[in-house]
């Protein structure tokens, strides 16, 4: 039976998932775990979600080349699969009563006797963490006494996975950082265009379709800029899109944009066109410019925006222009786009 200071570390475990800096957070989890189990290392490793390669986020008392070693190579042996198949984390002393007597023993395997043995552990236990249905890392703790994780140890440490699993998953707080309701469509786009769906929740319409929102999307990353909000037609309808510059962590690339969708209406009932003339207003041309742009006459350019000045109420462009820009009430093109990013 757990202990009560036992207790209190797996609860403090717990607690750590509602911080945002992961790192510290998951570094904070592995000393917690060092005072309610014997270990004298621990590493937290997830799965990157685009080459499903494992990546340190966390570890104690590990040397590099331990911590490289437990990353890259432990996943292609074969007690990786007997960790991952496993509810209750497998350790090497408990080995032998929990594997048929026809599998190899892992105290007998290659990665033991080169890996584990000569970096002074004598024991270790090993947890498949999963996160809302999903296998997004390991955890590893090993210790040099022999013996150590008995049947109440591992699942102490079973107990204290779910807690793991979430500090380990890059994409567990992706949406929770930018306040995304829960049936907003959102994914992650990396810099070379990969996109990496978030669990949960649909990809965006914008993501689908051609029709020049890539373009958009990387004129946004070449700005540096933190958010930019607009308007944008996509799977029949409007679409209200917010791109986020999303913070780099374990399993994320630094260049990564959260593109996130909400379908709307266009807003105060303005038509496609008036909407273009708006946003261009907005990026100070005038209304001779907006006619030789989009090949309209001057005189039809003046009746789209006196139209749009009566329904949003705006007393001058000027106005209009500072409403478009605080509400995000934009369709931009990518050479017009800095203009309209928030720093």
């Amino acid at each position: 039976m757990p202990s009560h200071h036992q207790i209190a570390a797996a609860a403090r475990i717990g607690m750590l998932t509602r911080e945002r800096d992961t790192a510290s957070a998951s570094a904070e989890a592995l000393r917690e775990l060092a005072r309610a189990l014997p270990l004298d290392a621990a590493t937290l490793l997830t799965i990157d979600p685009l080459t499903g390669a494992h990546v340190q986020v966390a570890s104690i008392g590990y040397t590099a080349a331990a911590s490289q070693a437990l990353a890259g190579e432990f996943v292609a042996t074969p007690w990786y699969a007997n960790v991952v198949r496993r509810e209750l984390p497998p350790s090497i002393s408990e080995d032998a009563e929990d594997t048929a007597d026809a599998a190899p023993r892992f105290r007998h395997g290659w990665f033991y006797a080169e890996r584990v043995r000569p970096a002074g552990f004598r024991d270790g236990v090993t947890g498949a963490l999963r996160h809302r249905g999903r296998l997004v890392g390991l955890v590893h703790l090993s210790t040099e006494s022999a013996d150590a994780y008995d049947t109440d140890a591992r699942r102490l440490l079973a107990s204290v996975i779910p807690a793991l699993a979430a500090l380990a998953d890059p994409l567990a707080h992706a949406g929770d950082l930018h306040g995304l309701a829960a049936e907003d469509a959102a994914s992650l786009v990396t810099g070379d265009g990969g996109v990496i769906d978030l669990p949960g929740r649909d990809r965006p319409r914008v993501l689908w379709e051609e029709g020049g929102f890539r373009a958009l999307l990387d004129a946004f990353t070449g700005t540096g800029g933190r958010r930019l909000r607009l308007l944008w037609p996509a799977g029949g309808r409007w679409q209200r899109v917010v791109l986020h510059r999303h913070p780099a962590g374990p399993g994320l690339p630094s260049a990564a944009v959260l593109v996130h969708e909400t379908p709307t209406e266009l807003p105060y009932g303005l038509s496609p066109r008036e909407l273009e003339v708006l946003t261009r207003a907005a990026t100070g041309q005038t209304n001779q410019a907006i006619a030789q742009a989009l090949f309209l006459s001057p005189r039809t350019v003046h009746s789209h925006v006196e139209h749009l000045l009566r329904k949003t109420g705006c007393a001058s462009r000027a106005e209009a222009t500072a409403l478009a820009v605080r509400d995000g009430l934009l369709r931009p093109d990518p050479d017009h786009l800095a203009r309209f990013v928030e720093r």
